[in-house]
Protein backbone atom coordinates (compact mmCIF):
# COMPACT_ATOMS: atom_id res chain seq x y z
CA UNK A 1 0.00 0.00 0.00
CA UNK A 2 1.53 3.19 -1.07
CA UNK A 3 -1.14 5.72 0.09
CA UNK A 4 -2.16 6.22 3.80
CA UNK A 5 -4.80 8.37 5.65
CA UNK A 6 -2.24 9.99 8.46
CA UNK A 7 1.37 9.21 9.18
CA UNK A 8 3.49 9.09 12.69
CA UNK A 9 6.67 8.60 13.77
CA UNK A 10 6.66 6.05 16.73
CA UNK A 11 9.21 3.72 18.67
CA UNK A 12 8.44 -0.05 18.12
CA UNK A 13 10.65 -2.50 19.30
CA UNK A 14 12.94 -3.95 16.98
CA UNK A 15 12.27 -8.07 16.45
CA UNK A 16 12.99 -10.13 19.36
CA UNK A 17 10.82 -11.55 22.59
CA UNK A 18 9.55 -7.89 23.18
CA UNK A 19 8.04 -7.55 20.44
CA UNK A 20 6.60 -10.66 20.07
CA UNK A 21 4.79 -10.50 23.33
CA UNK A 22 3.81 -6.78 22.87
CA UNK A 23 2.46 -7.47 19.66
CA UNK A 24 0.16 -10.68 20.68
CA UNK A 25 -0.87 -8.98 23.55
CA UNK A 26 -2.56 -6.58 21.18
CA UNK A 27 -3.05 -9.06 18.42
CA UNK A 28 -1.92 -6.52 15.63
CA UNK A 29 1.54 -6.93 14.21
CA UNK A 30 2.78 -3.48 12.66
CA UNK A 31 5.23 -5.25 10.84
CA UNK A 32 3.91 -7.00 8.58
CA UNK A 33 0.11 -5.28 9.29
CA UNK A 34 -1.54 -8.52 10.17
CA UNK A 35 -3.26 -10.10 13.06
CA UNK A 36 -1.69 -12.15 15.77
CA UNK A 37 -3.50 -14.84 17.93
CA UNK A 38 -3.48 -13.25 21.55
CA UNK A 39 -1.96 -15.53 24.47
CA UNK A 40 -4.24 -17.69 26.70
CA UNK A 41 -4.02 -16.03 30.19
CA UNK A 42 -7.51 -16.41 31.12
CA UNK A 43 -9.07 -13.38 30.17
CA UNK A 44 -10.77 -11.96 27.29
CA UNK A 45 -7.51 -9.69 26.00
CA UNK A 46 -9.49 -8.57 23.08
CA UNK A 47 -11.96 -7.10 25.00
CA UNK A 48 -9.61 -4.43 27.09
CA UNK A 49 -7.64 -3.63 24.06
CA UNK A 50 -9.45 -2.59 21.37
CA UNK A 51 -8.15 1.11 21.21
CA UNK A 52 -4.20 0.61 21.07
CA UNK A 53 -5.12 -2.94 18.97
CA UNK A 54 -5.22 -0.05 16.07
CA UNK A 55 -2.01 1.44 16.07
CA UNK A 56 0.11 -1.39 17.27
CA UNK A 57 2.12 -1.02 19.75
CA UNK A 58 4.21 1.88 19.66
CA UNK A 59 5.48 4.88 21.79
CA UNK A 60 4.20 8.18 19.81
CA UNK A 61 6.81 10.72 18.93
CA UNK A 62 5.49 12.42 16.30
CA UNK A 63 1.22 11.55 16.98
CA UNK A 64 -0.26 11.06 13.23
CA UNK A 65 -1.20 13.87 10.89
CA UNK A 66 -2.43 14.46 7.63
CA UNK A 67 0.41 15.46 4.95
CA UNK A 68 0.36 18.80 3.54
CA UNK A 69 -0.58 20.05 0.31
CA UNK A 70 1.97 19.27 -2.13
CA UNK A 71 3.81 16.93 0.25
CA UNK A 72 4.41 13.40 -0.59
CA UNK A 73 5.24 9.92 1.57
CA UNK A 74 8.29 9.89 -0.43
CA UNK A 75 9.69 13.80 1.02
CA UNK A 76 8.54 12.33 4.52
CA UNK A 77 10.71 9.46 3.77
CA UNK A 78 13.33 11.61 3.14
CA UNK A 79 13.22 14.14 5.75
CA UNK A 80 12.77 11.71 8.67
CA UNK A 81 16.26 9.92 7.64
CA UNK A 82 17.23 13.18 7.60
CA UNK A 83 16.27 14.03 10.98
CA UNK A 84 17.48 10.37 12.10
CA UNK A 85 20.78 10.68 10.97
CA UNK A 86 21.53 13.87 13.23
CA UNK A 87 20.11 12.35 16.56
CA UNK A 88 21.82 10.13 18.52
CA UNK A 89 20.52 7.19 20.18
CA UNK A 90 18.37 7.79 23.60
CA UNK A 91 19.32 5.16 26.46
CA UNK A 92 17.05 4.64 29.36
CA UNK A 93 16.27 3.36 32.52
CA UNK A 94 13.76 -0.19 32.44
CA UNK A 95 10.73 0.23 31.60
CA UNK A 96 7.98 -0.31 34.57
CA UNK A 97 4.27 -0.48 34.18
CA UNK A 98 2.09 2.38 34.79
CA UNK A 99 -1.57 3.41 35.40
CA UNK A 100 -1.95 6.46 33.18
CA UNK A 101 -5.58 8.10 33.37
CA UNK A 102 -6.79 4.94 33.27
CA UNK A 103 -5.48 2.92 30.71
CA UNK A 104 -2.42 0.46 31.55
CA UNK A 105 0.76 1.68 29.89
CA UNK A 106 4.85 1.23 29.85
CA UNK A 107 6.89 3.93 30.97
CA UNK A 108 10.55 4.57 31.10
CA UNK A 109 12.65 5.24 34.28
CA UNK A 110 16.09 6.93 34.44
CA UNK A 111 17.25 10.80 33.14
CA UNK A 112 14.27 11.56 30.44
CA UNK A 113 16.12 14.72 29.14
CA UNK A 114 17.65 12.73 26.06
CA UNK A 115 14.09 11.80 25.16
CA UNK A 116 12.12 14.83 25.54
CA UNK A 117 15.01 16.62 23.61
CA UNK A 118 14.79 13.76 20.75
CA UNK A 119 10.94 14.22 20.61
CA UNK A 120 11.17 18.15 20.11
CA UNK A 121 13.98 17.50 17.45
CA UNK A 122 11.25 15.36 15.35
CA UNK A 123 8.51 17.21 15.85
CA UNK A 124 10.13 20.27 14.74
CA UNK A 125 11.68 18.42 12.15
CA UNK A 126 8.36 17.46 10.34
CA UNK A 127 6.10 20.42 11.35
CA UNK A 128 5.84 22.49 8.07
CA UNK A 129 4.97 18.61 6.43
CA UNK A 130 1.67 18.20 8.15
CA UNK A 131 -1.14 19.60 7.09
CA UNK A 132 -3.20 22.20 9.21
CA UNK A 133 -5.47 20.57 12.01
CA UNK A 134 -9.49 20.68 10.56
CA UNK A 135 -11.93 21.02 13.10
CA UNK A 136 -12.69 17.34 13.86
CA UNK A 137 -9.43 17.08 14.73
CA UNK A 138 -9.02 19.87 16.74
CA UNK A 139 -12.51 19.14 19.01
CA UNK A 140 -11.03 14.99 19.60
CA UNK A 141 -8.11 16.84 21.13
CA UNK A 142 -10.76 18.44 23.20
CA UNK A 143 -9.23 21.89 23.65
CA UNK A 144 -11.49 23.24 26.46
CA UNK A 145 -9.90 20.83 28.91
CA UNK A 146 -6.52 22.01 27.89
CA UNK A 147 -4.42 24.11 29.62
CA UNK A 148 -3.46 27.54 28.14
CA UNK A 149 0.29 26.19 26.73
CA UNK A 150 -1.01 23.02 25.82
CA UNK A 151 -3.38 25.18 23.32
CA UNK A 152 -0.46 26.94 22.18
CA UNK A 153 1.29 23.74 21.08
CA UNK A 154 -1.62 22.01 19.51
CA UNK A 155 -2.08 25.31 17.29
CA UNK A 156 1.35 25.66 16.92
CA UNK A 157 2.51 21.52 16.32
CA UNK A 158 -1.19 19.65 16.14
CA UNK A 159 -0.42 17.95 19.07
CA UNK A 160 -0.95 19.35 22.78
CA UNK A 161 1.62 16.62 24.29
CA UNK A 162 4.78 17.92 22.52
CA UNK A 163 7.95 19.90 23.78
CA UNK A 164 7.68 20.08 27.48
CA UNK A 165 4.40 18.43 27.78
CA UNK A 166 5.63 14.95 26.39
CA UNK A 167 5.25 12.06 28.05
CA UNK A 168 6.86 9.24 26.49
CA UNK A 169 4.59 5.97 26.86
CA UNK A 170 3.21 2.52 25.62
CA UNK A 171 -0.42 1.73 26.09
CA UNK A 172 -1.28 -1.86 26.60
CA UNK A 173 -4.98 -1.72 27.03
CA UNK A 174 -7.77 0.62 27.02
CA UNK A 175 -9.03 2.45 30.06
CA UNK A 176 -10.13 0.14 32.80
CA UNK A 177 -11.96 0.48 36.19
CA UNK A 178 -9.84 0.29 39.03
CA UNK A 179 -10.54 -3.67 40.54
CA UNK A 180 -9.41 -4.20 36.64
CA UNK A 181 -6.48 -2.46 36.40
CA UNK A 182 -4.90 -4.02 39.48
CA UNK A 183 -5.71 -7.25 37.93
CA UNK A 184 -4.87 -6.74 34.63
CA UNK A 185 -1.44 -4.97 35.82
CA UNK A 186 -0.51 -7.94 37.56
CA UNK A 187 -1.03 -10.44 34.61
CA UNK A 188 0.52 -8.05 31.99
CA UNK A 189 3.62 -7.82 35.20
CA UNK A 190 3.81 -11.85 34.56
CA UNK A 191 3.37 -12.04 31.09
CA UNK A 192 6.30 -9.23 30.25
CA UNK A 193 8.52 -10.45 33.19
CA UNK A 194 11.65 -12.08 31.25
CA UNK A 195 11.05 -9.70 27.35
CA UNK A 196 11.42 -5.64 29.13
CA UNK A 197 14.30 -4.55 27.94
CA UNK A 198 16.57 -2.79 30.51
CA UNK A 199 17.84 -0.65 29.77
CA UNK A 200 15.20 0.46 27.51
CA UNK A 201 17.00 1.81 24.34
CA UNK A 202 15.61 3.74 21.51
CA UNK A 203 17.50 3.48 18.55
CA UNK A 204 15.79 4.34 15.63
CA UNK A 205 12.58 6.28 14.29
CA UNK A 206 9.86 4.03 12.71
CA UNK A 207 7.59 5.63 10.42
CA UNK A 208 4.40 4.55 10.79
CA UNK A 209 0.91 4.54 7.75
CA UNK A 210 -2.85 4.23 8.65
CA UNK A 211 -4.85 2.53 6.02
CA UNK A 212 -8.12 3.08 5.48
CA UNK A 213 -9.39 0.83 7.96
CA UNK A 214 -7.80 2.49 10.89
CA UNK A 215 -4.85 0.58 11.67
CA UNK A 216 -1.42 1.38 11.57
CA UNK A 217 1.63 -0.49 9.67
CA UNK A 218 5.22 0.35 9.72
CA UNK A 219 6.72 1.48 6.60
CA UNK A 220 10.77 2.39 7.48
CA UNK A 221 13.09 2.48 10.53
CA UNK A 222 15.57 5.13 10.05
CA UNK A 223 18.61 4.51 12.98
CA UNK A 224 19.76 7.28 14.60
CA UNK A 225 22.91 7.91 13.79
CA UNK A 226 24.19 11.06 16.01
Amino acid sequence: MEKFRRYAVYYAPPAGVFHDRTAAWLGWDTGPGQAVTPPDLGIDIEAITREPRKYGFHGTIRAPFRLAEGQDLAGLKARIAHIAASLAPVRLGALKLAELEGFIALIPTGDLAPLLALGAAVVRGTNDLRAPLNEAEIARRRPGQLTPRQRQLLEEFGYPGVMEEFRFHLTLTDRLTGEDQSRIALILADYLADALPDPFVIEDLVLFGEDDAGRFHQLNRYALQG
